[in-house]
C-alpha cells in the first residue's frame, strides 16, 4: 500500500492525489473562469482596480472619470464582468477591458 497524500477537490467532489491537484492551473478562479484586466493581469476577488477610460453609468447622470480607484472587486461567472461597489451607485458592474489592476 502506498502512502500518498490526498486532497479533497471541491470542484469535482472527489479525493484526488496531491501530485495530480498540484499540477492544475493556479491562475484560474474557483469556478474555472480567468478574468484579465486591460493589460493582461489576472484579477482576483478583493483586488483594487483603476479605470482607464471615462465611463457613463447607465441609469444615472454620473460619469466615472479615468483614474478612479475601485476597491474590493468581486468576480462574477463571466470572464469580462466585475462586480463592485462605488459611492452612490448600487450594483455597479464594470467590464474588465476598462480597468487596470492596482
Amino acid at each position: 500500500m502506498m502512502d500518498d497524500d490526498y486532497i479533497y477537490d471541491e470542484a469535482s467532489g472527489e479525493w484526488r492525489p496531491a501530485s495530480e491537484v498540484g499540477t492544475a492551473g493556479s491562475a484560474a478562479t474557483a469556478d474555472g473562469v480567468e478574468v484579465r484586466d486591460a493589460v493582461g493581469n489576472v484579477l482576483a476577488d478583493g483586488d483594487a482596480v483603476t479605470l482607464i477610460k471615462d465611463l457613463k453609468v447607465k441609469g444615472t447622470s454620473q460619469t466615472l472619470k479615468r483614474g478612479t480607484l475601485v476597491k474590493s472587486i468581486r468576480l462574477t461567472g463571466d470572464p469580462q464582468e466585475i462586480d463592485c461597489r462605488f459611492d452612490g451607485i448600487k450594483g455597479l458592474v464594470l467590464r474588465a477591458e476598462f480597468v487596470k489592476k492596482r
